[in-house]
């Protein structure tokens, strides 16, 4: 997909980035950057798009954001109002991958920290066995100044390399495209689909808001995406209802329309297609 490029300084004092945000705004873009992002949300939910990975995220959870690859977060709409009962709190690194010069990085007992960096690439959603140990080294950077920053970082690499098994995030047919000039329309593209997935997304006015026809804009979303406009619905709305479903707050009904479908058959019949199994028997596995 088409992303605008950030370009992250660091000051003369630090080799890499380390910031504490409490308003989503520096987030809520469709992005990429050749530093890789460790985000801890501390605080704050909604659903994000890595690659062609879409799921939701809730406040504890920690993801790893290769080089380049293209990212966004939209957070709930409680996060985002003025008069907001709850802010945000956001923990964020960027580091290159090669920031402490490429001699350090290919030695070989960084091995595991190389593979891991290439791995990123897919997008890391880190698991609930290492966070606790993750958040003290994020925290730790926060506060340390001087090497003690760069001892936490190389820590804080080590403890999610040593993963057994990481929970990768994009598909492996998606591939990190060269960027170009119309950055903008896939960013407007996909603002419009987080905040009316739900609805009824309507191609006309989609296809108007990036200045395209509606065919020229399906031929373009599929040659980005590697998928149609509908079937990224699709799988976002099974997807949105999985996270409902484990939540286990709503009736199944319920949770129907709240993702976004406009008939309980076509929930059903997509629900099963994607995840192999009815919303129920999914429920109940999750239970």
């Amino acid at each position: 997909m088409k992303a605008q490029l950030l370009h992250l300084d660091n000051d003369l004092t630090h080799s890499f980035n380390a910031r504490r945000d409490d308003t989503p705004q520096y987030h809520n873009i469709w992005h990429y950057h050749e530093e890789l992002e460790l985000i801890y949300f501390a605080e704050g939910s909604g659903t994000q798009f890595i690659g062609d990975s879409v799921r939701r995220f809730e406040s504890g959870d920690i993801t790893l954001v290769g080089s380049n690859l293209p990212h966004y977060w939209l957070f709930d709409e409680i996060y985002l109002r003025e008069d907001r009962p709850q802010a945000a709190d956001i923990r964020v690194l960027h580091f290159k991958e090669n920031f402490w010069g490429n001699e350090f990085t290919n030695l070989p007992e960084n091995k595991n920290i190389k593979d891991l960096m290439r791995i990123s690439k897919r997008g890391i959603a880190l698991s609930s066995s290492c966070r606790t140990d993750t958040i003290a080294h994020i925290d730790a950077i926060l506060d340390s100044v001087g090497t003690a920053r760069l001892i936490h970082l190389l820590q804080l690499l080590m403890t999610i390399a040593a993963e057994e098994q990481h929970d990768l995030l994009t598909s492996t047919s998606f591939t990190i495209q060269s960027q170009d000039q119309d950055a903008d329309r896939m960013r407007i593209a996909m603002h419009y689909i987080g905040e009316n997935y739900r609805d009824q997304i309507r191609l006309q006015q989609l296809a108007s808001l990036t200045g395209m026809t509606p065919n020229s804009f399906c031929r373009y979303f599929k040659s980005q995406l590697g998928k149609t406009l509908f079937q990224f619905l699709i799988e976002m709305r099974v997807k949105t209802a999985c996270n409902l479903l484990m939540e286990n707050k709503q009736t199944i009904k319920q949770i129907c329309f709240e993702s976004g479908f406009q008939n309980f058959s076509s929930f059903h019949k997509y629900f099963k297609n994607i995840t192999g199994t009815t919303p129920l028997n999914y429920q109940k596995s999750k239970s």
